[in-house]
């Protein structure tokens, strides 16, 4: 059956695409350790479950930018079709459909790579805020010290220097 994949193993085949998070039905494939059209066949045995928002298929402009950020070997060669991609609901809603041990383990952690996602997502934005806050508060005690830092970042004028010989 294998070892359940690590949270990080997992994060790293989580990609950004139309504002969501997804992960590709290829990648949950191989996590499952079943064959993609097992994956998909599935899918589609209960496809009104999977509505748009939890499922949706690459385009092929999709396709060619995401192949170009990951450059895998293993997506060379003629696809049929493009693969489809889920959403965190769409992935929790495939516990419902593949109902073996190692699935559920595998949604498990699944799950928890998301909810990381959501904790650094939450946090970058609460330091975003915290510093936008603080520039504003400090802008004119600061303004002196980024002054400074500014005039000593200019290059001083060189010195002219002689050509010839010293006489």
């Amino acid at each position: 059956m294998g070892s359940v994949p690590t949270i990080e193993k997992i994060e790293r085949r989580v990609f950004l695409i139309r504002d969501h998070n997804v992960m590709l039905s290829t990648d949950l494939a191989d996590l499952y350790a079943v064959q993609p059209r097992v994956l998909m066949q599935a899918v589609k045995r209960n496809r009104e479950r999977f509505t748009a928002d939890f499922m949706f298929q690459l385009t092929k402009e999709e396709f060619g930018r995401l192949k170009s950020q990951i450059v895998t070997s293993s997506w060379g060669g003629l696809r049929r079709a493009y693969p489809y991609t889920f959403t965190e609901q769409g992935v929790a809603m495939l516990s419902s459909v593949l109902r073996s041990k190692r699935a559920i383990q595998v949604n498990i952690a699944i799950m928890r790579a998301f909810v990381r996602f959501r904790e650094m997502i939450a946090s970058n934005k609460r330091l975003a805020r915290r510093l936008t806050d603080l520039e504003k508060k400090y802008d004119g005690q600061f303004r002196v010290v980024f002054e400074a830092i500014r005039q000593l970042m200019e290059p001083s004028a060189p010195k002219p220097r002689r050509i010839g010989f010293k006489t």
